[in-house]
C-alpha cells in the first residue's frame, strides 16, 4: 500500500495534537453489556487523502470505516469480516474490509457522488435508497465463510447494522456513528459506538441504554477536542459501572503491493496481455481497496507478460 501525504499542514498538526486512534472494549452493568468504542480520525482523513475524496464522500465512506473497525471487534486472530452494500441510490454502495487486527480498507462504488441537486441535510437515506447490506465473516480455519445479508430500511449506517443484529444474530445492539468537520470542510473528528446485549441482559438495562444513547455528547467533537475515546465512555456511561478490557490500535492498511500487481498482470488471459501490450505506456493500476496506484514502465510489463505466456 502507497499511502498519500496529506497535505494540508493546519490539518496534520490537529491529528497530531489528539488522542491516539484505536479500538476500546468495555463491559457496562457487570458484564451485561458490551461497548466497543473506536476513534478514527486520522484514519479516516487518512482514507480521504488515499481515495481523493470531496467532503460528502468522506463523510459516506468515513461512516464506514468507522463501522469496519467497530465490526472488527466481533473476530479475532488473523479474522476479518466485510461490509458490503448494494443500493439503488446515489453512493451505488461500498465495500469495507476490515481486520481483527485493527486494520480497514475500503471503497465507495460512486466517487464522486453524483447528485440532481444539493442535499439540504445529513439524512444519508436519499444518498442510499433500497438496497442491500451484506456482511460476511472471514475466520481462520473455516473453509466456508458466515454470511448474513439484510434489506436496508432506515439508510441510515448505524441503525440499519443494529437491525441487522437484531434480524441475523437476534442481539439487541445500538450503533452510534459520529464525523465532525470544521468549517472549511475538513475532517475534524470520527468515532462510534458498538453497543451489545450480553447473556443476562434485561429489558430494563437495555431500555436505560437506548435512552442514554439519545443523550450522548457528540462523540466526534469530543474528540476533535483532545478527548480520548477511553475518557469519553468512562464519563458519558459513568453510571453503568463501566469496566475497561483491552486496547487496540487501529488503521488504514491495505495489503496490496506492486508484487501483487505483478503477479495478477502475469495470470490474465493472453488476449487481455495483448491489449495491454498496444496500449500507453508507463502502465498504472490502483487498487481499488485503499487507491494505491502502481507504475510499471514498458520493459517491466513486457517482462512480466513474457513470463505469464
Amino acid at each position: 500500500m502507497i499511502k498519500k501525504t496529506i497535505s494540508d499542514n493546519e490539518l496534520k498538526e490537529h491529528i497530531a495534537s489528539l488522542a491516539e486512534d484505536g479500538r476500546e472494549i468495555f463491559l457496562l452493568e457487570g458484564g451485561k453489556v458490551r461497548l466497543t468504542a473506536v476513534a478514527a480520525t486520522e484514519m479516516c482523513n487518512q482514507m480521504r487523502e488515499n481515495h481523493g475524496l470531496g467532503p460528502l464522500e468522506t463523510y459516506v465512506l468515513g461512516q464506514g470505516y468507522v463501522a469496519g473497525a467497530l465490526l472488527a471487534s466481533s473476530v479475532k486472530g488473523n479474522d476479518r469480516i466485510r461490509l458490503e452494500i448494494e443500493c439503488g441510490g446515489p453512493i451505488k454502495g461500498m465495500s469495507i474490509e476490515s481486520w481483527a487486527s485493527g486494520a480497514v480498507r475500503g471503497y465507495l462504488l460512486a466517487n464522486p457522488i453524483k447528485l440532481e441537486k444539493p442535499l439540504k441535510s445529513l439524512d444519508t437515506s436519499l444518498l442510499y435508497g433500497p438496497g442491500f447490506m451484506t456482511i460476511t465473516k472471514m475466520l481462520e480455519g473455516s473453509k466456508t465463510p458466515f454470511t448474513g445479508q439484510i434489506m436496508l430500511e432506515y439508510g441510515n449506517l448505524a441503525n440499519d447494522l443494529a437491525l441487522y443484529f437484531q434480524q441475523s444474530e437476534q442481539t439487541p445492539t445500538l450503533f452510534y456513528i459520529s464525523l465532525h468537520f470544521d468549517d472549511k470542510a475538513r475532517l475534524w473528528g470520527a468515532g462510534g459506538l458498538f453497543i451489545q446485549a450480553m447473556p443476562g441482559a434485561d429489558d430494563a438495562t437495555l431500555g436505560r441504554l437506548q435512552d442514554k444513547a439519545k443523550e450522548l455528547r457528540d462523540l466526534a467533537k469530543c474528540l476533535s477536542e483532545g478527548m480520548s475515546v477511553r475518557e469519553y465512555v468512562e464519563k458519558e456511561f459513568s453510571e453503568y459501572d463501566v469496566e475497561h478490557l483491552e486496547r487496540r490500535m487501529i488503521g488504514f492498511s491495505c495489503p496490496c503491493s506492486k508484487s501483487s500487481f505483478e503477479s495478477y498482470l502475469g495470470g490474465l488471459p493472453e488476449k487481455e496481455k495483448e491489449e495491454i501490450l498496444k496500449g500507453v505506456f508507463p502502465l498504472q493500476v490502483e487498487c481499488f481497496n485503499c487507491g494505491s496506484v502502481y507504475t510499471f514502465e514498458k520493459e517491466e510489463v513486457e517482462d512480466i507478460l513474457g513470463g505469464g505466456k
